[in-house]
Order: C-alpha cells, then structure tokens, then sequence
C-alpha cells in the first residue's frame, strides 16, 4: 500500500516508505481516535497498519502533516493509547501517525498486538513459558509441564484455542504439582 500512496502523487505530502521505518507494519484493523487537543477536534476511524513506530488510519479527512495527536487505538475491547504526530496526510486516504509518547503500562498493550501479529508469543504468555516446573526439581525440560505449556501456546497461535482458554489452562499448569 505504501507504493499506491507514492504513486498518488502529492508533492505536499512526505509518501512513507518501508526503508525509512526502523520497525515492520502489520496489517492491523481496529477503531481509532485521534484527539487533536490544539484545534480541539476529534477524528474517529480505523487503523489498516501497526508497528512499533506508529500506525496507519483510514480516514477521507485526514489531520495535516506535522499535527501532534493524542490516539487511542481499541479492539476487542482492549485500548491502546499514545501521542503521536502526522508524518504522512493524504486527503481522501488516511494519515501515517509516528508514536512521539508511550506511557510504560500502555506499551504492554502494544507489544502484545505486535507479538501476535508477527507470530511471536504474546507478552504474557513469555513470563508463563520461563516457569521452572522441570528443572528446579532436578528433572529435564521435557517433563510434562514444559510439553504441555508448548503445546498449549502453540494451539493458542493456530487459533485452536481462544486466549482465554489458552491462558486459563496455562495457569493451571503454573499452579499445579508435577510430584510423581
């Protein structure tokens, strides 16, 4: 989609481009809405992209190039928010939002979109997947916690499981005795 953008044409408008990002885009569709607390106006849209680094939204009346935001990006009932400013505007498409300020606990949030979008394993299932069951009694990591962990975390990622269920049995596992 960055190529149609520059295609477009709009010498007033920076084109994004994938080699001027430290950090990938994934397709991402969730609402948005964007605070310009200086004209004091309020943009509701969706997003089409995520990284690190910013996101992506559609929108016919997007905010100028260089308008500094205040976002909150929610989807499935879980919201995301950051300050960030234009970097790219495109009347009739959308804008490209750089994140300028991500308070610490929302970046929790961010990080577990993007390790589910890239195929990672979400933030909190890393702390779950670092339990020692096996080992601190002397065994091998391939005592039937640490099988039953990657098996669940692998089901979680092929959607066989929902994260709830995922997570709930994952905690279990945690909090269970593997005594013979």
């Amino acid at each position: 989609m960055p190529e149609e953008r520059q295609k477009a044409g709009n010498s007033a408008v920076a084109a994004p481009c994938a080699t001027q990002r430290a950090h990938p885009r994934y397709q991402f569709t969730a609402t948005a809405e964007a605070l310009d607390a200086q004209h004091r106006l309020r943009m509701n849209a969706r997003t089409s992209d995520l990284g690190k680094g910013g996101c992506y939204v559609d929108t016919f009346s997007p905010f100028p190039m260089k308008t500094g935001v205040k976002l909150r990006i929610t989807k499935e009932k879980v919201s995301f928010e950051a300050e960030a400013t234009v970097v790219y505007s495109k009347m009739g498409m959308g804008m490209g939002l750089a994140f300028t300020s991500i308070d610490p606990h929302q970046m929790g949030v961010l990080e577990k979109w993007l390790g589910e979008l890239s195929g990672s394993a979400p933030t909190e299932l890393s702390v779950i997947q670092e339990y020692p069951t096996g080992p601190s009694r002397g065994g091998s990591a391939k005592e039937p916690g640490y099988v039953l962990n990657d098996l669940i975390v692998a089901l979680m990622r092929k959607g066989t499981l929902s994260e709830e269920e995922g997570r709930t049995m994952l905690l279990r596992l945690v909090h269970h005795d593997f005594r013979p």
